[in-house]
């Protein structure tokens, strides 16, 4: 049982692995797509997610992205820095917000167009009906691993 191969169908056969390693390639086609806007896809997912709220809490964040929040502090720090969100005082004292700046939506604004051409070209590659299987099979997948599932 010394063989070191003996582990090779781990990651042949693992979903995370094989999930976060298309997702890194995913990730990185969209990256050289929404460069000439300045911003990351990870940022860019940031953005949207701020985009239709005067003011989200990092909690709120956190559960709809499925990321802890500590993850989500450091993701958010960058954007802060560049003037592209910040901090808001909410009804809840308690919480801290955040919300898009007005330079924030124009990144968003010159990112959009970019985002559109790069999710054109995945989609025209794998085909609508492909494409929608796809997405709605990892949407299963996503149940199955939600905590309280």
């Amino acid at each position: 049982m010394n063989d070191i191969n003996q582990f090779q169908y781990v990651n042949q056969d693992c979903c995370c692995f094989n999930l976060r390693k298309v997702t890194r390639a995913i990730t990185q086609f969209y990256d050289r797509y929404l460069e000439p806007a300045d911003i990351r896809a990870t940022q860019f997912t940031l953005l949207v997610e701020l985009s239709n709220s005067a003011g989200k809490t990092l909690t709120d964040m956190a559960e709809g992205l499925v990321m802890d929040r500590t993850t989500l502090t450091r993701n958010l720090k960058p954007l802060d820095k560049a003037g592209l969100i910040e901090s808001v005082p909410l009804t809840d004292k308690r919480s801290k917000g955040y919300a898009l700046t007005e330079k924030g939506r124009m990144v968003l604004a010159k990112g959009h167009p970019l985002w559109k051409n790069a999710q054109h070209q995945i989609v025209g590659q794998l085909g609508q009906e492909r494409y929608q299987r796809l997405v709605n099979e990892l949407n299963v997948l996503k149940g199955y691993t939600h905590p309280s599932g």
